[in-house]
């Protein structure tokens, strides 16, 4: 019998499964959607226990049955066939039939590990693992591992030539595939790793790092479901490009509570995507900002009146600009919150001109009295508020612009070449917004100066229509809007369960104390490879910084080894690039040859840009998927004219942005503009090892003879 008619009898046969599987899918849809009609009807009843039951059912009824439509696409994806003859498929959700037996068991669960954990030298049971491929219902291939060939019984039948390799040779969508079905022994101990701690994933290019934190974050919501969706999961990218790219992997596994944030828009009403220079960021990024953040959040508003002049019952009442800094300072020692300590700010003035005004004032009235009539003059409410106004963090920020006030704060704290650096740098504020590392000053700052106090409002009533009228509600109604205002989080949510950083070689100092301030009492999941940083200052600080955002929470640390996303002949371009500066650095193995090898460009600048086009064009026509024309970051726009018009496969990105990015093939265009020292030489081994079928290199010099930096 040939190999072919073999792998059509298996395909037939797992095809019965799977449709035995999709069909009590749709039978429990069925019920999912009755169950919650049926709930709605309780409510006639007329008892408070009826519709309090009733609530209950609708609401887990209208869960299930969106579970229920999101798992749809690859349900079925494996197959274990166990030493004691028992068969387990492995899927994207757990399905039993009517009768409370299994057809299917979720990929997270204990009796799943196996699938991918087992290997020939420990099969763990099992004899004989299966992959599915499927096209919607219809399974389109299988391929087999013979895990333990002395424990097969004779009728067995082994077909395919490896499942991960068949995998990684598809293309790529515009966003990120989840590698539910072909995740491998090392991602798994990571991503079942105890949920408790600091789970720290290290590896090269290519390793799966990023993989393996979303669907952490997915084995979590499933193995506590209670604490990880209560509490939140937080989700920390690099860019705003990189959070579009992933976001489709946790609702891809049946997960849609985790929140998903860069680092320029972790803080609400921030969007940042601007990227300041290497040395500039690295400024901005150290712990001493936050001492010049701390002088200048202290400091006299600029423009502000310099003199009080209060004519009071005949009598010139007066506090010039010395005495106003000096009751300033007292009631804002250091450590003091300027927006909190407003009020005593208030009333160590009103104390100043009452001590003016008691040698000097004939029948002065009680000091209430005198407060209360200085309270009620227009002028002197004008006063306060300029003299001390509500601030915001951008607008303390601002004040850096100003170069006197940016020499002053950061006197003794930057270097004079450090201080000309920063100089201008935040010129953009008002205009453009802040840079991605600007965010994480304005973090610092609202935690220095603290928020205004606001009175406190009352709980709206969900009910109300007007003044003595409410909607006619029930009990089980007043219990859903009790509850969905306890679910609801307030905007600047800071109590999360668990937060994933990816790309942890990139986070600033400031980053991580702006991080840690919504991981206080949380479990951490850390990714990322020091080989490809992008951070240029004092790596002892950033290390103190992390650790101390991490605290005393025990580490679980895995290392990942084996490059799936880059061909060999792609890879070892990367490689021979961070070599030339990190000679011993252990090197991920690329498991796939194409046989196509990278192609480099040097033409001259006039036919750049064309060259540039023509290598993207090619690339369209090679593969199926997504080309990345990758460029160095102060050139993004130029660029990306040159291939204007192409079609939306063709996606432009920075070296920067294009950390985490996987295409199918890759334009990367003055590679030596990138590599102009020791970060710029890491951030081009990221660029290199994006693609994972093609590579084109185009430039205007030379670059592949690199040299040490």
């Amino acid at each position: 019998m040939s190999d072919a008619h073999v792998l059509q009898q298996e395909i037939a046969a797992e095809q019965k499964h799977v449709d035995r599987v999709y069909a009590r899918l749709a039978e429990l849809r069925r019920e999912a959607s009755r169950a919650e009609k049926e709930g709605y009807k309780l409510a006639g009843v007329g008892t408070f226990g009826a519709l309090v039951e009733r609530d209950a059912m609708v609401f887990h009824a209208a869960r299930r049955r969106h579970a229920l439509d999101t798992e749809y696409e690859g349900l079925v994806f494996g197959r274990l066939d166990l030493k004691t003859g028992a068969v387990h498929y492995v899927g994207r959700m757990g399905i039993r039939d009517e009768d409370s037996q299994s057809l299917v068991v979720d990929w997270r669960a204990p009796a799943a590990a196996a699938f991918y954990r087992a290997t020939p030298a420990e099969p763990l049971g099992v004899v004989r693992r299966r992959m599915i491929q499927s096209a919607r219902e219809h399974v389109t291939n299988i391929e087999d591992d013979l895990l333990d060939p002395e424990a097969a019984p004779p009728d067995m039948r082994v077909v395919g030539d490896g499942a991960l390799l068949a995998s990684l040779s598809k293309a790529t969508g515009r966003g990120m595939r989840d590698i539910v079905a072909t995740i491998q022994r090392e991602q798994d101990e990571a991503i079942r790793s105890p949920a408790s701690g600091v789970t720290i994933v290290t590896g090269g290019p290519g390793t799966g790092k990023t993989a393996v934190a979303l669907h952490r974050a997915a084995y979590l919501l499933y193995s506590d479901r209670g604490r990880f969706a209560g509490g939140g999961i937080l989700v920390v990218g690099p860019s705003g490009v990189f959070v579009d790219y992933i976001a489709t992997v946790l609702p891809s596994l049946g997960e849609d509570t985790a929140t998903l944030r860069s680092l320029g828009s972790l803080v609400p009403g921030y969007d940042a995507t601007r990227v300041d220079p290497t040395e500039v960021a690295a400024i901005k990024g150290s712990l001493r900002m936050r001492r010049v953040l701390e002088r200048a959040s202290h400091d006299a508003v600029p423009g502000g009146p310099t003199e009080l002049r209060l004519l009071y019952r005949g009598t010139l009442l007066r506090l010039d600009a010395a005495e106003l800094d000096r009751v300033r300072r007292k009631a804002l020692p250091r450590g003091a919150r300027r927006n909190e300590v407003r009020g005593t700010g208030f009333d160590r003035i009103f104390d100043a001109l009452w001590a003016q005004a008691r040698g000097a004032v004939r029948n002065l009235p009680e000091k209430p009295e005198f407060e209360s009539e200085l309270a009620d003059r227009a002028d002197f409410r004008d006063f306060l508020r300029a003299w001390w106004p509500r601030f915001t963090p951008m607008r303390v920020l601002r004040w850096l612009a100003e170069p006197a006030r940016l020499r002053a704060y950061a006197n003794g704290l930057l270097s004079k070449d450090e201080i000309a650096l920063l100089q201008g740098s935040f010129d953009g504020l008002a205009e453009h917004g802040p840079t991605i590392a600007d965010v994480a000053l304005l973090d610092e700052l609202d935690e220095l100066m603290g928020r205004p106090r606001r009175a406190q409002q009352k709980t709206k009533n969900p009910f109300h229509v007007r003044d003595g009228v409410q909607e006619v509600s029930t009990y089980a109604d007043r219990q859903a809007a009790a509850r969905a205002q306890a679910v609801q989080r307030e905007e600047d949510y800071r109590d999360y369960a668990h937060v994933v950083v990816d790309e942890a070689q990139d986070v600033s100092p400031m980053q991580w104390r702006m991080i840690g301030r919504r991981g206080a009492y949380a479990s951490w999941t850390i990714v990322g490879d020091p080989a490809q940083t992008a951070w240029s200052g004092d790596v002892g600080e950033l290390d103190r910084a992390r650790e101390k955002a991490l605290g005393s929470r025990k580490r679980n640390t895995y290392a990942l080894t084996t490059n799936y996303r880059n061909s060999s002949e792609i890879f070892a371009v990367a490689a021979r690039v961070i070599r030339t500066i990190m000679p011993d650095l252990p090197l991920p193995r690329a498991v796939r040859s194409t046989g196509v090898e990278p192609v480099d460009l040097v033409v001259p600048a006039g036919e750049l840009p064309e060259a540039a086009r023509q290598a993207a064009e090619k690339h369209l026509a090679d593969v199926d998927g997504t080309i990345g024309v990758i460029t160095p970051v102060p050139r993004r726009d130029e660029m990306a004219a040159w291939v204007a018009g192409l079609p939306e496969r063709v996606q432009v990105v920075t070296a920067l942005e294009a950390k985490g990015m996987e295409y199918d093939a890759v334009v990367l265009v003055e590679p030596a503009e990138i590599a102009t020292d020791a970060s710029g030489v890491r951030t081009l081994y990221v660029a290199l090892s994006r693609a994972t079928q093609r590579l084109t290199t185009a430039g205007t010099r030379p670059w592949q003879s690199l040299q040490a930096v």
